[in-house]
C-alpha cells in the first residue's frame, strides 16, 4: 500500500496514536472488496493522542477541509458544539498530495474506544500494524449509520462472517 493512506498509517504510527480504522477501508480490511475514497478514524479523544494526531496529520501536510484552524478538533467544547450545532459527524482533513483523498475524523467516539480497542484486529500495512475496529462493533455502526452504503456493507459482511 502507497499513497496517501500509507502516509496517515505511517505519521499516525510513528507519534504513537491510538486509533481504530472504521468505514469503507475497515469493510475492505474485514474481506468486502469495494471502492472507497477516504478513510475513516475513530481516535481515542483523549487530548494527549488527539494532539499527536492533529501534529503528525498535519506535519504529512494535511489540513481541515472546513476554514477553521486544525487545533479545534483537539478543543472537546469545540467538538461538542460541532456536533450539536451543526450535527457534524466528522471532521475531515485533505492533502494537496491527492486532493481527491480525505482523513475524516470522528468528532465523537461511536463506541467506547476502550472496549472496541481491545476488540481491534491488527494488521500489518505498508509495514505498519493499524488497528482495525472488529467486525462486530463494525456492523453496529454501519447498522446505527444506515446508509444504503452502510447496509449493503452490512449485507456483504454478514455473508462472510457466516
Amino acid at each position: 500500500m502507497n499513497g496517501p493512506r500509507a502516509l496517515v498509517f505511517r505519521a499516525l504510527a510513528t507519534a504513537g496514536v491510538r486509533y481504530l480504522v472504521v468505514g469503507g477501508v475497515a469493510v475492505v480490511l474485514h474481506g468486502h472488496l469495494r471502492a472507497t475514497v477516504d478513510l475513516d478514524l475513530v481516535l481515542d479523544l483523549a487530548p494527549e493522542n488527539t494532539a499527536r494526531a492533529l501534529d503528525a496529520l498535519v506535519a504529512a501536510g494535511f489540513r481541515p477541509v472546513a476554514p477553521v484552524p486544525v487545533g479545534e478538533f483537539a478543543d472537546p467544547a469545540a467538538r461538542e458544539r460541532w456536533a450539536r450545532e451543526r450535527q457534524m459527524v466528522v471532521f475531515s482533513l485533505w492533502t494537496d498530495a491527492d486532493p481527491t483523498f480525505k482523513v475524516d475524523l470522528f468528532v465523537e467516539e461511536p463506541f467506547d474506544f476502550a472496549v472496541a480497542w481491545q476488540r481491534a484486529a491488527a494488521v500489518e500495512l505498508a509495514g505498519v500494524e493499524v488497528r482495525v475496529v472488529s467486525l462486530s462493533d463494525l456492523l453496529a455502526m454501519k447498522r446505527r449509520a444506515g446508509r444504503p452504503q452502510d447496509l449493503a456493507d452490512v449485507a456483504a459482511l454478514g455473508e462472510i462472517a457466516r
